[in-house]
């Protein structure tokens, strides 16, 4: 699998990025460009939010500097076997509970 890369959330666990998710954010999601807002949420999120069921993560960074009403990262993790991956990555305007 090739990877962008792996990085160690706040929590201790890994993560990571492959080229298919990256190529899947960037086809679905044009308003992310830049790897590194990606990295610092998943490094130092202000909120991580687990789903009901499956091993499926929200975390959630905020970037002032956004030319949109849609300034909250959100970024979808997956966890297998203790490692995690990112499904996708897009804007929002809100943290969802």
């Amino acid at each position: 699998m090739d990877l962008i890369f792996e990085v160690i959330d706040k929590t201790g666990r890994k993560i990571h990025l492959s080229k298919e998710r990256w190529s899947h954010i960037r086809q679905e999601h044009t308003q992310i460009d830049n790897i590194e807002e990606i990295e610092n949420t998943l490094k130092k999120p202000v909120k991580i939010i687990s789903h009901e069921e499956g091993e499926l993560y929200d975390y959630y960074n905020y970037y002032k500097t956004k030319n949109s009403n849609s300034k909250y990262l959100k970024i979808v993790v997956k966890y297998l076997n203790g490692s995690g991956f990112v499904l996708t990555a897009y804007f929002v305007r809100n943290i969802n509970q």
